[in-house]
């Protein structure tokens, strides 16, 4: 069982150079499989309630909460480690030019040793969008489109792609990921649709927010989309976050297996649940996790 870590995401830490060194080498240093990140450009102070999982609408954003950008954060920390993968939960690509994208995640592959798994998504700001010029309207369609031209740009000397939103004849990208096959893509979001996105485009799924029953119902659909088009289910990695669902429940035995019976292949804790900024706290919460949940798995 893979075991990820979302690090803190707070003014006064995220952006403290020794603080973000000191944590990624004792993740690495303890065993901790992959690191994730999140991405919102910018956040509205008074957005549409459109967020998609909680009641309200309403982001659980605090006054101190600091969300660097990603990948380069991600840079960062490659140039400081050398094992743990380096998770994003999610970039929301359907802002994002193809192509600008797809060198971005090929550098930072490329240099850190192909350790990059590409967690993409369509977010839910309708002000996030129109910050960043694009429209709110097919977000979804655009996305897939976004997926389907990284990877020609990936594979192929001179690419070629035509869609609705993203179009390029004969171009070539001269930085191209560490792994020939590209980076793994993973998609985020909770819904069927994403289900179904994952089993016709994805590497993997990132559900946020799911009971064990509907995660279970999502890897079913996976499974069957990705037959239906001609594509290994087995290829598609399972990720989950099960404290995003219930965060008292981190070390409930039970509950956490009850995703890994129904396909997770990682599991995600983050900082948040160790109830501690501090270096040797955290690292004391994910021991305790290691022996208490994941080698009883």
């Amino acid at each position: 069982m893979k075991l990820g870590y979302i690090p803190p995401m707070t003014k006064g830490l995220t952006l403290d150079r020794d603080y973000v060194i000191r944590l990624a080498e004792m993740l690495e240093s303890q065993g901790v499989e992959s690191l994730w990140t999140v991405e919102h450009v910018v956040m509205a102070r008074n957005y549409d309630p459109l967020y998609p999982y909680s009641k309200d609408g309403m982001a659980p954003t605090a006054p101190d909460t600091l969300m660097p950008d990603p990948l380069e954060w991600h840079a960062f920390v490659a140039a400081r480690t050398d094992r743990i993968h380096l998770g994003t939960s999610v970039v929301i690509a359907s802002q994002h030019s193809a192509a600008i994208l797809a060198k971005r995640v090929a550098t930072l592959d490329a240099l850190s040793g192909g350790r990059v798994r590409l967690g993409v998504g369509i977010g839910w700001q309708r002000e996030e969008y129109e910050a960043v010029g694009v429209p709110y309207r097919d977000r979804g369609r655009r996305l897939d489109e976004t997926i389907e031209a990284m990877r020609v740009l990936w594979r192929d000397e001179w690419a070629t792609y035509h869609g609705r939103h993203v179009n390029f004849e004969n171009v070539h990208m001269d930085t191209k990921p560490f792994h020939a096959d590209g980076v793994p893509i993973l998609i985020g979001g909770s819904t069927e649709v994403a289900a179904r996105r994952a089993g016709r485009l994805g590497d993997g799924w990132y559900p946020y927010v799911i009971s064990p029953e509907d995660f279970g119902t999502g890897v079913e659909t996976i499974r069957e989309t990705a037959k239906a088009a001609g594509r290994d289910p087995r290829r598609i990695e399972i990720t989950i976050w099960p404290a995003s669902f219930d965060f008292t429940k981190t070390f409930d035995l039970e509950f956490v297996k009850r995703y890994v019976e129904r396909g997770a292949e990682r599991l995600v804790v983050s900082q948040g649940e160790s109830m501690t900024t501090d270096i040797q706290g955290q690292r004391d919460f994910i021991r305790r996790y290691q022996d208490q949940v994941v080698a009883k798995l």
